[in-house]
Parts: structure tokens; sequence; C-alpha cells
């Protein structure tokens, strides 16, 4: 029986080919071992901390105490479901958490598009390296300094109430921390100033990946710095501001916990009782591990949905989304 020469070699040749593939992607791991291990490093800290945890996610469902494990815990199925949705605090936490988070999307969401804009059009690099270096300096700083700083800042003898008195829009100094009314513009303003020049850095980035061809065109066509950004630059960083926006809105139920934890006090506490403080005192100071368990995992749920929601509506209106 006779045999077909080329079958012959392709079958030999495929083991000499898997071999050559094989060895040369070992030389590109072993060239590339620094950067692998970095990245194994991080993968290593999302095992950890973000998965292998999410067992205990089941004593939403049990009645667990730290005396006994998670599997010694009796089950007690929705309950502690059903205790949050009937817990008279929830219409409050709901309206803080909710609220705040919808004044900061619509606020703090498009400045830094904007603070970007305007500071690409810096024709001075060495004023913009200073508003740049300026801008950025709140993130770096924790928000037990911040919090601290506004603390004294807002305090009865402090700068901002004399200042005011002096400029004669006060008569007498204002406790605004002890104020409720005044918790929510607190926090929204200092969150914003602690992250308005960090979170232009993406958007400048992608400002700077724009081609510089699409300037001299309409530059050619008479088109002014107003008219190239809006139509040049907002169109051509499109893409990055949607998929920002979809994070932004799928992460509307998260309400800064460092910072509302050391802004808060006994006197805003109805201003100041967000979803993140209420698991806090529930899970941390009451030990109630299953209750606050169940309220972060619906508030994971509902994070979720409004992540699908947000992707599914981008993807309809200018065809771009996360996946």
């Amino acid at each position: 029986m006779s045999v077909n020469p080329g079958y012959e070699l392709s079958v030999r040749g495929q083991p000499a080919s898997r071999k050559a593939k094989f060895a040369k992607t070992v030389r590109k791991l072993i060239g590339q071992r620094y950067l692998q291990v970095m990245a194994l490093l991080g993968v290593a800290w999302m095992a950890i901390f973000n998965y292998i945890p999410m067992y205990s996610v089941i004593i939403a469902f049990k009645e667990f105490d730290i005396v006994h494990s998670v599997g010694e815990a009796p089950w007690v199925g929705l309950a502690h479901f059903r205790e949050f949705l009937d817990d008279d605090e929830l219409p409050g936490v709901i309206w803080n958490t909710v609220g705040m988070s919808l004044i900061k999307l619509a606020i703090g969401f498009p400045l830094p598009i904007i603070f970007a804009l305007f500071l690409n059009e810096l024709r001075s690099l060495r004023l913009k390296k200073a508003v740049q270096t300026i801008s950025y300096l709140p993130h770096f700083l924790s928000w037990v300094i911040l919090g601290g700083i506004l603390t004294t800042w807002l305090a009865d003898i402090g700068i901002v109430n004399k200042l005011l008195m002096a400029l004669g829009f006060i008569h007498e100094p204002i406790s605004y921390l002890a104020e409720p009314s005044y918790f929510w513009s607190i926090v929204i303003s200092s969150d914003i100033w602690k992250e308005l020049g960090w979170s232009a850095i993406i958007y400048l980035a992608a400002i700077a990946g724009v081609s510089p061809e699409m300037y001299e065109a309409a530059t050619i066509d008479g088109a002014g710095r107003f008219q190239k950004m809006r139509f040049v630059t907002l169109p051509s960083i499109r893409g990055t501001i949607t998929i920002l926006f979809i994070l932004a809105v799928s992460g509307l139920l998260n309400s800064n916990f460092d910072q509302i934890l050391v802004l808060r006090n006994s006197l805003n506490e109805s201003a100041s009782n967000v979803i993140d403080v209420y698991v806090y005192q529930t899970g941390i100071i009451s030990s109630r591990y299953s209750y606050s368990a169940a309220v972060g995992l619906i508030k994971s749920i509902i994070a979720l949905l409004l992540l699908l929601m947000a992707n599914s509506v981008s993807k309809k209106l200018n065809d771009t989304s996360l996946f």
C-alpha cells in the first residue's frame, strides 16, 4: 500500500512545528520574566482578595457568628434580606446614597472633561505643568488628612467662617458639619476638589491621541478653539467618555466610605447615613455579619444590573460599550 509523501511530511512536521512554537513561547516568557512576575502578583492579589472571599458570601443566607465556622452556621434563607427591606432606616439610607451619587454624577463627571479640554488648550508648557501639578496634589492625600483639614476650615473659628464674615455674607459663625443641610454640599464639593485633576488624566491621554491632521483640517476650514473642542476633540474621545460613564453609573451606590466616615458625626447623621456606613455600623460595630453581608450582596446585585443597563443603552445609542 502506497503512502502519500506529502501527508507523511505534514504529520512528521507537526511535532517539530509545535516544539518550535513552544520553544518560542518559552523564550518570550523568559525575556518578559519581570513583567510576567508583576502580572502574576496582580492576579494573585485579585484571587486572594476578590475571588476566594466570595465563598463567604453564603453567610448572607445563614446566621453566622464568630464562634462557629461558616459551614457550621445554620441556614436562614432570605430572612436577612426581608429584614433589610422592612427596616425603617432604609428610605433615608437609599435617599442619601442615591441623592449624593446622582449629584456627583451630574456635576463631578463632566467637570474633569471640561478641565482636560481647557488644560489642553494652554500654550504655555510651564503654566500647563503647574496647573496639572496643583490639581493632582489633593488626590495623593488620604481622606483622613483632608477630613482633618476640612473640619478645621469649617469650624466656628475656621477660615471659611472668618472669610465669609469679613466679606459680609454672614454675621455669625456657622457650624457647617453640625448642620445636615450643608453635608451633601460639603461632600460633593470636597470630592470634586480632591479628584478633579486626577480624573482628567485619562481624558488628557485620550486627547493626546487625536491626530494633529484633524486639527489642521479644522484650522483650514476656519474653526476656532471652541469649535475644534466641540467638533474635533469631543467626538474623538467619545469612546473614552462613554466607557467611564458606564463605570460611573454602575458605581452609583458607592458613596466614598472613607470621606463620609471622617466627615460625619452624630449631628449630621440624618444626611450622612449611606449604604456603606450602614453596612459598617451593622456589620462591624453591631457584629451582625450575616445581615451586613445580605445588604452588601443586594448592593452588588443592583450595581451589576446598573452596569448591564448602562452598557446596553450605550451600545444602542452610540455603538460603544464595555462588552
